[in-house]
Parts: structure tokens; C-alpha cells; sequence
């Protein structure tokens, strides 16, 4: 039996490099905009108004629900809760 070792679990699971470059961001912005919003320590109605979200959608973004959020959308959360996004590209 034969083992494939990947570099991250996005690698393993996304068909292509590109797929899984945009995950591998999308699970980032996530986790930060996450810790960001525990930080606060508001109900998540308060949390939700403060991010410009409903609440149902908040909840989404804290269980991790990945596949309802586009980059673009993430990256406008993370701004809106005050996160500065920088994105840097390596060789």
C-alpha cells in the first residue's frame, strides 16, 4: 500500500492547486475573523449587527461552515470586524 503525504488537508482534498490555494485562505480569514468575533464576547444577535451579518449567517461562519462564504465575502467580514488583510505570495 502506497501513502501520499500533502503539505495541508486542502491539498488532499481540493482537485486542483488553485481550489485548494482558495480554501487554504478562506479557512485562514475564517479562523481569524472567528477568534475575533469570540473576543468580543457578545451575544451573537450583537455580534451579527456588528459584523453586518444576520445571525443565522453568523452562525454559519462559527461552525465553520466553509462552503457558504467566498473569499471576497470573507475578506469584507474580516475588514468589517476590524482585521487588516494582507495577502503575500510565496515562491
Amino acid at each position: 500500500m502506497e501513502f501520499e503525504t500533502f503539505e495541508s488537508v486542502w491539498d488532499a482534498l481540493c482537485d486542483t492547486p488553485e481550489e485548494a490555494a482558495n480554501m487554504k485562505a478562506r479557512a485562514e480569514l475564517m479562523l481569524n475573523i472567528c477568534e475575533r468575533v469570540k473576543a468580543w464576547d457578545l451575544t451573537q444577535e450583537d455580534a451579527a449587527k456588528r459584523l453586518r451579518l444576520t445571525r443565522p449567517r453568523l452562525n454559519d461562519l462559527l461552525r465553520s461552515k466553509i462552503d457558504k462564504f467566498s473569499l471576497d465575502d470573507l475578506v469584507g467580514m474580516a475588514a468589517t470586524a476590524g482585521l487588516r488583510v494582507e495577502v503575500r505570495v510565496f515562491d
